[in-house]
């Protein structure tokens, strides 16, 4: 059988330290060409990973090498315009979150690729966490009852410290773009994707100029189930904190530690059926598995479990968590 091709538009941080090192360990994929601006980046990745085709110019590289695949690992700014040339070849891609800056953005790029039938994800890595699956198993199963709220947070370091990073018209915006937008989508996902209400939000810029680095959100669903959403890169920590809990008419379920208790008898009974891996471990393998599935459904193996369709959602309701915190009251979704 011939090898998978794909080609990586971007050579930063992301690139070198998940997708390469993955897709290089990968029997049946072959990496044959990368795309980088900073000639001196171009050179030095390429030769570590033997890449053949390096190219300053993404279009002369889709010009002379015929791939199955692309992925975008490039600044935000970016995404709408490359995904739209790789898109107009008909050719699959997955595009390192966000989609786009914009929700105008993010729907050129997705009406495009239903347009040419297109195989297109999103990077929402965190989806393929062992223990996150797990939860979402357990949420589906019906053990701990009728999900009715999800809190998340993410209290870290900013995931780049490039200068587009934290420029608004570069990143489209700050923590609720690098860490925000994760935390949305896997609530949602827990959640069945519900229709979404209203929604309040208060973003802070203590040590930002242009964008936010500390946000906090509340999402009201129109089935009455709620998420609570926090992610910083500015409130103080020895150690990164990310978590999700999800309550349940019959019990709750969490990660870091994972932890699962059902009510039994009047009580809550200790339901955790394992001790979980380390967060490298459980880091690493999301991103394998995202690949991994992202492939599969280039090749008509799987479905695509996390399509660009869903990112218009998201993206409609981020946008409005930044008019929450601009107007500062709850903003209704209109239907």
């Amino acid at each position: 059988m011939e090898n998978f091709r794909i080609a990586v538009i971007g050579l930063g941080s992301v690139a070198q330290l998940v997708h390469l090192p993955i897709l290089k360990k990968m029997p049946g994929v072959a990496v044959l060409a990368a795309a980088e601006l900073n000639k001196n980046r171009l050179k030095t990745v390429s030769d570590k990973y033997n890449i053949s085709g390096a190219y300053t110019d993404y279009r002369q590289m889709l010009d002379e090498v015929e791939v199955d695949a692309v992925i975008i690992a490039t600044p935000t700014s970016t995404h709408t315009e490359i995904a739209k040339e790789v898109i107009s070849r008909k050719i699959n891609l997955l595009i390192e979150k966000p989609i786009s800056r914009t929700f105008r953005e993010a729907k050129e790029v997705v009406d495009l690729a239903q347009k040419h039938k297109v195989t297109m994800m999103v990077g929402m890595n965190m989806r393929y966490r062992p223990d996150i699956m797990l939860l979402k198993s357990i949420a589906n199963s019906g053990e701990i009852g009728e999900l009715f709220y999800v809190k998340a947070g993410w209290l870290k370091k900013q995931s780049s410290e490039s200068k587009w990073f934290t420029d608004k018209e570069k990143s489209g915006g700050g923590v609720v773009f690098d860490l925000g937008i994760v935390l949305l989508d896997v609530s949602l996902w827990l959640l069945d994707y519900p229709a979404i209400k209203a929604v309040s939000t208060h973003n802070f810029s203590h040590f930002t100029s242009s964008v936010e680095d500390t946000s906090i959100s509340k999402i009201r669903c129109a089935n009455n189930s709620l998420i609570f959403l926090e992610s910083s890169w500015s409130i103080g920590s020895d150690r990164d904190s990310l978590y999700f809990d999800i309550y349940g008419s019959k019990g709750n379920a969490s990660i870091n530690p994972f932890r699962v208790f059902k009510r039994s008898g009047g009580t809550m009974v200790d339901m955790t059926p394992f001790k979980s891996e380390s967060e490298i471990v459980l880091f690493k393998k999301s991103y394998q598995n995202e690949i991994k599935h992202f492939i599969g459904a280039c090749k008509g193996l799987n479905p695509n479990l996390s399509p660009g369709n869903e990112s218009l959602s998201r993206m409609r309701i981020i946008e409005t968590m930044y008019q929450s915190s601009s107007e500062k009251k709850e903003i209704e979704l209109k239907s």
